[in-house]
């Protein structure tokens, strides 16, 4: 029985094109060679924002994206950055009396203009908003507190084994990993996320699915 469907947000529920490229063209690098250096840390198993520091030796990663807000080159979010099925396949959930939460690492910020786009969903949330972080385990202790759920009757959706599939797991919630971004894609087929996922999808349209069951 599920009750409760957490998401993660980049790459599972926003697409992170506009993100990278907003942080090219502030570093006055080529978008395609932050791409690349993005996709080369993912394939490391390291932080993404690892390819900033490889861009500029020894940034201040939160001293930088201040100055960007300051210069009016913040963060940006609007409805071309969805995906396209996350309006349907939350809507979706919230017809089978399911409880949907969106909740994953990104900023305060990120958080606010999320709202601003009126996703149907109970709860919208950040780690920049909580203090917390994935894949820390006082992260999914607040997911558990805001699912008004048991772990088990708890999905949570995400494309990154490390951040979301493992910890998730290892806070007894269920697990259904996202075949999306580069993450999802690299290690889709990977033994540990096999064995781990409660399910694999490739689309948000297929939770209707697994709570249907």
């Amino acid at each position: 029985m599920t009750e409760t469907v957490v998401l993660d947000i980049g790459e599972t529920i926003t697409r992170d094109d506009r993100y990278w490229a907003s942080w090219a063209d502030w570093l006055a690098v080529p978008r395609h060679t932050l791409a690349a250096l993005v996709g080369a840390v993912v394939a490391q198993g390291r932080d993404n924002a690892d390819a900033l520091r490889l861009v500029r030796p020894g940034i201040d990663v939160g001293a930088e994206y201040r100055a960007r807000e300051a210069a009016g080159r913040g963060e940006q979010l609007d409805e071309s950055d969805l995906y396209g099925d996350v309006r349907s396949a939350l809507s979706g959930l919230r017809k089978l009396g399911v409880r949907v939460i969106i909740a994953g690492n990104q900023t305060a910020r990120a958080g606010e203009l999320l709202r601003g786009l009126d996703l149907p969903a109970d709860l919208i949330v950040t780690s920049g908003e909580w203090g917390v972080a994935k894949p820390q385990p006082a992260f999914f202790e607040r997911v558990l507190d805001v699912a008004q759920a048991a772990p088990g009757e708890t999905v949570y959706v995400g494309d990154h084994p490390a951040n979301d599939v493992f910890p998730a797991k290892a806070a007894g919630l269920r697990v259904a990993h996202l075949r999306r971004g580069p993450w999802g894609h690299l290690w889709a087929d990977d033994p540990d996320v096999v064995a781990a996922a409660d399910w694999r999808i490739d689309s948000l349209s297929q939770l209707t699915e697994i709570v249907g069951d």
